[in-house]
């Protein structure tokens, strides 16, 4: 038995993903017998035992305009966790603010992985001006985080490329999962559809955090060159964040029901499995669950093919580039193949991913097993 201390930052009660991936991981570091341990950041300290191991949570401060995510600080309270914690194994779900605790394991010969949730890459093109030296800063941090760590996870080709082009030898690549008996097209719900659309209505769903770099924005602009083209659509927006707002103001005159932040994870089954297409819109995209819950509902996604979201998707949808309007002309393409076909190759599809294939890799890169690094080519 292996305790596992993970260690993750932008985690709390409305997080969407990685919340996820950390609870089904630990369901599964638990159930092959080992010992994880959670630790993130909170409004309090608490410490208890859950469906995925232990959790600790320490006190953090709130990050501006980021919808309520908090972060996990103090180098020392930290480093003085970990020396109680005594791991056997240190996996961090953090490139930035918590890069320093690779240098910890290797100190005290902890084996070390760092999980890359995000590529750094497309986040500092899409946020920093263009006069700054975007691609030496990106390299630069990327080859440090390479650096610190034993390993690095990427669960997509295009979350590994921006390490490809460094050379880098230590990254190996680990598909997410879902749970196929939660998200299922049997869960599809006649009462839930007559709320939200009429019998004649083409129901859309996007569901996802409401942040600027998911680009809901998008979303909203494909119902409204939807409408143009009179096709009789409406959209239902699953999900918060710090732009519902402008959101809200930009879907004035729009059929759009902004559902919120939807605790009960049963309704969201039912929403994906009730909509006919969902949306996800997001170019940042390092796996996409959102996207992946929705196949695994029967229903067709139409995704960003700026990011990773087309390894995921696949044939069980259409990926498009740009604004609304192309994200329409989507919505078209996969309504206009016969439903049961859509339905049925997106259930098949998402049969692929599975939460015990991916802690089994997750279990191999923490040296239960040989893992197989990714070489770059």
């Amino acid at each position: 038995m292996s305790r596992i201390v993970r260690l993750a930052n932008f985690v709390g009660p409305r997080s969407g993903g990685l919340r996820t991936a950390l609870r089904e991981l630990g369901k599964g570091y638990l159930a092959a017998g080992h010992e994880p341990v959670l630790v993130v950041p909170g409004p309090r300290a608490t410490d208890q035992l859950t469906e995925q191991g232990r959790v600790i949570t320490l006190p953090g401060p709130l990050v501006p305009g980021m919808g309520g995510y908090r972060l996990l600080l103090g180098r020392r309270r930290i480093a003085r966790l970990l020396r109680e914690l005594r791991p056997d194994r240190l996996e961090v779900s953090d490139r930035a603010t918590l890069r320093w605790t690779g240098g910890w394991a290797r100190a005290h010969g902890v084996p070390s992985v760092m999980v890359s949730h995000e590529n750094l890459s497309a986040l500092i093109e899409m946020f920093l001006p263009r006069w700054l030296p975007r691609r030496r800063l990106t390299d630069r941090l990327n080859a440090a985080t390479a650096r610190a760590y034993d390993q690095i996870v990427c669960t997509t080709g295009f979350a590994a490329e921006e390490f490809r082009r460094l050379g880098v030898g230590n990254v190996v690549q680990v598909p997410l999962g879902i749970d196929l008996a939660r998200f299922a097209p049997e869960l599809r719900d006649p009462t839930l559809r007559a709320r939200l659309a009429g019998p004649r209505e083409l129901l859309l769903v996007h569901c996802g955090r409401l942040s600027a770099e998911k680009r809901p924005e998008r979303s909203i602009e494909a119902l409204a060159a939807l409408r143009r083209r009179a096709v009789p659509a409406v959209l239902a927006v699953a999900g918060d964040g710090p732009r519902r707002s402008a959101l809200q103001r930009q879907a004035a005159g729009l059929p759009v029901r902004f559902l919120g932040f939807l605790r009960d994870p049963d309704l969201v089954a039912r929403l994906l499995a009730t909509a006919d297409v969902a949306l996800a819109p997001g170019p940042l995209e390092t796996f996409g669950l959102a996207a992946l819950e929705a196949l695994a509902s029967g229903t067709p996604v139409v995704a960003s093919g700026d990011g990773a979201l087309a390894e995921v998707v696949g044939s069980a949808g259409t990926v498009v580039g740009g604004d609304g309007e192309r994200f329409a002309a989507g919505v078209l393409e996969v309504m206009a193949r016969p439903e049961a076909d859509r339905r049925r190759a997106a259930r098949e599809h998402a049969a692929r991913f599975g939460w015990p294939a991916a802690v089994a890799g997750m279990l191999r890169v923490h040296g239960v097993e040989e893992a197989v690094a990714w070489q770059p080519s």
